[in-house]
């Protein structure tokens, strides 16, 4: 394997320094929807889901690695800050989930949402593993919610604003923002149709999105500003990497 070149270096040095300043903090009972949170029914039915997309996402990989071998560590960094991020959690007032960040607004803007799919697979599985923080039964619910449907929705999002000619920086903090706050909506159904005894389907949706709000609104208004920061190192630091894949001709 070649060396690293000096951009490449700045990249993981940026990455572990974020990962050192943020990434060690306690575990608070903090977690996505944890085990015993949804039936077995539910848990099977949500990662049969996941099936095509994760397919769908080790395909892209595989074809981005073939083409640009020097893009694995710019795709390592999106895979870290996955999940540093999303170890940041502040508990809400329901049962059985809490609020948090996701970072998956940046690998969907840079490689695609499938290949997010992946990354988000693995960082689902390292912290549920090692750091009690989701659950292995629930996996294919979190995958979904957090690795799918955000990342779907946060590309989209650039993609419109992209061809809608809003500012670039605008579109990326509104695709990572509006993907993370998709994600908890996302979230907030699959409580709702697991635990909806006293209400409706509709009610449960209610009461949980209600639950999630007062915290997620401003985490995911963060995570757009750190995500558009972070581009803008990118832009500064890993030109070549963002010119493969065809981000920097947007860059002055």
């Amino acid at each position: 394997m070649s060396k690293l070149s000096k951009q490449e270096k700045r990249i993981l040095a940026l990455a572990a320094a974020f990962a050192l300043t943020f990434g060690i903090v306690p575990n608070v009972s903090a977690m996505h929807i944890m085990e015993g949170y949804l039936p077995g029914g539910f848990c099977i039915a949500w990662g049969v889901l996941c099936l095509p997309f994760l397919i769908a996402g080790f395909l892209s990989i595989k074809k981005t690695l073939n083409e640009h071998r020097n893009l694995i560590t710019l795709l390592a960094m999106s895979g870290a800050f996955i999940f540093v991020i999303s170890s940041l959690k502040i508990p809400s007032v329901t049962t059985g989930s809490c609020s948090h960040m996701t970072g998956t607004g940046l690998g969907a803007i840079l490689f695609g949402p499938s290949a997010v799919s992946i990354l988000g697979l693995i960082v689902l599985l390292f912290q549920a593993i090692l750091l009690a923080h989701g659950g292995l039964t629930t996996i294919g619910a979190n995958t979904f919610s957090m690795a799918i449907a955000g990342p779907f929705v946060s590309y989209g999002i650039y993609t419109l604003c992209k061809k809608a000619g809003v500012n670039k920086r605008a579109g990326i903090f509104l695709a990572a923002t509006l993907g993370d706050l998709f994600t908890y909506c996302v979230t907030a159904l699959q409580m709702a149709l697991a635990h909806h005894a006293d209400t409706t389907v509709g009610g449960a949706l209610v009461k949980f999105l209600a639950v999630f709000a007062p915290t997620q609104v401003p985490l995911a208004i963060i995570e757009g500003i750190i995500t558009v920061l972070i581009v803008m190192g990118l832009e500064t630091y890993a030109k070549p990497e963002l010119k493969a894949i065809g981000f920097i001709k947007e860059a002055k």
